[in-house]
């Protein structure tokens, strides 16, 4: 396939990839208070912070996975997508007011005011590891696996250094700053790059109705039966919710974004707009695995699906910049992950061990963090190869590894009889109940459950455990500080009078019951 890659493709990629890492070194400006380091000195405004928040979600990995997947399975994949926007426009109304009143730099932080420091550390070590070997090592896989289509001489573990450090390069230097910069034109161009495929691949397969006549029904459809292997629409009720909570509203790469907004409208407002930017993948990423089915319907392994569009779809030119953007979509999600990680080591590990460090020894170890994680995520990454599908990879994870971080988020905030010490045995307990049924599930194969009712049972199990320890263990009740960050129908309904004083544009709840009825639209369009 590399041989369809002209000399203006390789000029028109490298030429791209190489501006957006020079766009982000140039941005990189001496970081000197962690603040400034880590959440770009809290003034960000709603278009960085959307955009941002579509560049980092939508990595190589996820363009990979999601056209594999509806290749594989249908387009029922999109539902992790149409959830998002339903999981966002909850986070804006009920989780992120508090959030941002915290003026907390870290989702475990946040988790620490509300329990104690037991929560913290618990959640800190989880997602730490969930961005390194998930997030980071994903998006690095994917990065290579196009790479080594063009040059299949080259070594996958070579491929993955490169782009390694390519991330890398500007994400020590200049910290969430930069990361946020080169994110806006990355996901500018990526949507833009994404919608250009999509065309071709439609024209290339016949036109829409030649696509929605001859695609096989089962893969028209989101709602499937409780059987699918793909989304049975049991786990799609109880399953994908509850990972798309932890995946926007709880995960350090993704709410390290709206933690830099400015304040809770541009944070609203940016949450808001990225979930507008999530109604089109439909049409510029899932669908287009649907015209790979007509058109390529031998391909050995669905992760080779968007490849072979880019590469065999577009023409010269245009495939070029694609490649370069889908490479670059690499660069800035690892480089997401690396601040993440890197905050989540310095703020929450280093910092609380060592509380009288100055201002610029923390950002040297955010420094040193950053170059440590990146060296992880690039070891792991080529093992990911030996696995079936990158999407199931990706998502089965979280199955197993997030509940205990749900239940406790979720009944934080609503329940004001959840303790410290309730919570921290809650985070063992459900710790080991997810690696026993992994191993019951996954390895040995004694049960087989599907990982989106796995979501459901363990988070009912840690549920029981949270009460049950919260209610016999003898530990304090919830001081005033952690009751502040609790949800409370006095300080909705004064936001609503506030609220009702403004023309109805300007409410972000008119906003978010417009964006979800826009996604009820497509998802009756499509059951």
């Amino acid at each position: 396939m590399g041989n369809r890659v002209s000399a203006i493709d390789w000029t028109i990629a490298a030429a791209y990839l190489g501006a957006l890492v020079l766009y982000g070194l140039v941005s990189s400006r001496r970081s000197r208070s962690p603040a400034d380091y880590f959440l770009a000195s809290r003034s960000a405004r709603w278009p960085t912070i959307g955009l941002s928040l579509i560049a980092s979600n939508l990595s190589s990995s996820a363009l990979v996975g999601l056209a594999g997947g509806a290749y594989a399975f249908g387009i029922s994949v999109y539902n992790y997508e149409w959830v998002a926007i339903a999981v966002l426009a909850f986070f804006c109304v009920f989780l992120l007011p508090q959030v941002l009143a915290s003026r907390v730099f870290t989702m475990p932080e946040f988790l620490e005011r509300r329990y104690d420091g037991r929560a913290r550390t618990w959640l800190s070590a989880i997602t730490l590891g969930l961005n390194v070997f998930v997030d980071g090592a994903g998006a690095l896989y994917s990065g290579a696996l196009v790479c080594r289509l063009l040059r299949p001489e080259w070594p996958l573990a070579t491929l993955t250094a490169v782009l390694a450090c390519a991330a890398g390069l500007y994400t020590v230097v200049g910290g969430l700053r930069a990361v946020l910069r080169t994110e806006v034109v990355q996901g500018t161009v990526l949507v833009a790059g994404a919608a250009g495929v999509a065309w071709f691949a439609f024209a290339a397969a016949g036109g829409w109705h030649a696509v929605m006549s001859h695609a096989p029904p089962d893969h028209l459809s989101l709602i499937r039966p409780h059987a699918d292997p793909s989304v049975p629409w049991p786990g799609l009720v109880l399953g994908v919710p509850l990972l798309g909570f932890y995946y926007w509203c709880a995960n350090q790469v993704m709410v390290q974004r709206v933690l830099s907004a400015r304040d809770l409208d541009e944070g609203r407002t940016g949450a808001l707009f990225a979930g507008l930017l999530k109604l089109p993948v439909l049409v510029i990423l899932v669908l287009p695995g649907i015209c790979a089915l007509l058109l390529y319907p031998g391909l050995g392994r669905a992760d080779l699906v968007y490849p072979t569009l880019v590469l065999e779809a577009l023409p010269d030119g245009l495939r070029g910049l694609v490649v370069g953007a889908f490479l670059a979509a690499t660069v800035t999600s690892v480089a997401s992950m690396l601040n993440s990680a890197a905050t989540l080591i310095t703020m929450d590990l280093a910092h609380r061990a060592l509380p009288g460090l100055p201002d610029a020894r923390i950002v040297t170890i955010g420094r040193l963090a950053t170059g440590a994680c990146l060296v992880v995520a690039m070891a792991w990454a080529p093992q990911l190869e030996q696995l079936p599908s990158l999407w199931q990879y990706l998502q089965a994870v979280l199955a197993y590894v997030v509940p205990p971080i749900v239940v406790l988020f979720v009944a934080g905030l609503f329940w004001r009889g959840a303790t410290a010490d309730g919570a921290s045995l809650t985070f063992a307990l459900g710790t080991l109940c997810g690696a026993a049924l992994f191993v019951a599930n996954g390895v040995l194969h004694l049960v087989h459950i599907h990982f989106l009712y796995v979501a459901p049972l363990l988070c009912a199990v840690d549920f029981a455990i949270l009460v049950a320890a919260s209610r016999w263990s003898g530990g304090r009740a919830p001081g005033e500080q952690a009751l502040a960050l609790h949800w409370s129908r006095a300080a909705f309904r004064a936001e609503s009078e506030r609220l009702s004083s403004l023309p109805g544009w300007r409410s972000y709840r008119v906003r978010a019951v417009a964006l979800l009825l826009a996604t009820a639209v497509v998802v009756f369009a499509f059951r």
